[in-house]
């Protein structure tokens, strides 16, 4: 199961720093974020280092799944 991390209310650059953080040692990381410039950034980050990535949009909310 991925590890989930939560960065809902959080400003960049935390999201992608914490994004980061967890890839570091895992396989699979699912991130939800509230702020477009986040997605944007983690996004770009997780496909710079060969992550595969989907994203999905609700309610304002987008969840990223990034996996290896």
């Amino acid at each position: 199961m991925a590890n989930t991390l939560d960065l809902r209310g959080l400003s960049c650059p935390i999201p992608l720093i914490r994004t980061k953080d967890a890839l570091a040692g895992a396989e699979a990381v699912s991130v939800v974020v509230d702020e477009p410039p986040a997605k944007e950034n983690i996004i770009k980050f997780a496909k710079s280092q060969n992550f595969r990535v989907e994203c999905s949009e609700a309610n304002g909310e987008y969840t990223i799944n990034i996996s290896k």
